[in-house]
């Protein structure tokens, strides 16, 4: 569509989390769009129409699109598909995957997700007065709070792997020093990184073990056993880090107060694991 759309329909009667987290992602596109909920879409109506009238942003038809996976395309699946990626670039497909696919198959199938029976539970009571109209925009208020957060989480996300990656290219020894916290997990796992450092959001500076893949978080290298748990002087004492205060109990993360000595602990553990 080359022009601004000023209008969009979609559905009146009951509506689901499909057809308000629809009219969130357009409102994020389009923020002065308005939305009329109908129950026929009027033969002269040229503009954006989505849940109804099975046209490219409905699902109810015959022959209805499905993903490669299986999974079928929703309303909103469907819209994501055409506009997710001005939102969040290459990640417009991993977020399909997990946050919009879930709620495209159980609009398709009913098999209960708890975000669709929030949304779902904004509509009148079956002896209410309340207007559907004027809940389906206290609903939409809500999905368009989640559906923004999210979408900026994902570009935080984003923002991240720009750090990282140039932080993995500075690795030395399988330790990869940031010099200021990001989300890290997914950007690490392909190099050989052993440990991130990194300063804490606690103060000082921790050092957390990289798993083996992003299906299997065993830890390339844990901490040394004898370190789990130990208070601060324990720990100083066993180790001679002068700053060293914690090891967590399942021995992915330790913390000290300098940068150095993060690091050193690092360089320690892989020492003793030979």
């Amino acid at each position: 569509m080359t022009t601004v759309p000023k209008i969009a329909l979609t559905h009146a009667g009951k509506f689901h989390a499909d057809d308000v987290f629809s009219a969130a992602l357009l409102r994020l596109i389009y923020p002065d769009i308005q939305f009329q909920r109908v129950f026929s879409v009027p033969e002269d109506f040229d503009g954006l129409v989505f849940d109804i009238g099975w046209g490219k942003f409905d699902h109810h038809q015959s022959g209805a699109p499905v993903r490669e996976n299986g999974v079928p395309y929703a309303a909103f699946g469907l819209l994501w598909k055409e506009y997710g990626s001005q939102l969040v670039g290459e990640e417009a497909q991993r977020f399909d995957e997990h946050f919009i696919q879930p709620l495209d198959l159980e609009d398709n199938t009913g098999c209960g997700h708890p975000l669709a029976a929030a949304i779902a539970a904004f509509n009148p009571c079956w002896d209410s007065d309340e207007n559907p109209d004027d809940n389906f925009q206290k609903a939409l208020d809500v999905a368009f709070a989640i559906l923004s957060r999210k979408i900026e989480e994902v570009n935080g996300i984003r923002r991240a792997g720009a750090l990282v990656k140039e932080a993995v290219l500075k690795m030395q020894d399988d330790i990869i020093v940031l010099d200021r916290y990001a989300p890290w997990k997914q950007f690490v796992l392909d190099s050989s990184a052993l440990f991130v450092v990194s300063p804490s959001q606690r103060g000082g500076f921790s050092a957390q073990g990289v798993p083996v893949s992003a299906q299997d978080n065993t830890l390339r290298l844990p901490f040394p056993q004898e370190w789990a748990g130990k208070s601060a002087l324990e720990l100083q004492q066993m180790t001679g880090i002068k700053t060293l205060r914690f090891c967590h109990n399942n021995r992915f993360l330790i913390s000290a107060d300098t940068q150095e000595d993060a690091i050193a602990a690092c360089y320690l553990a892989k020492k003793l694991s030979h």
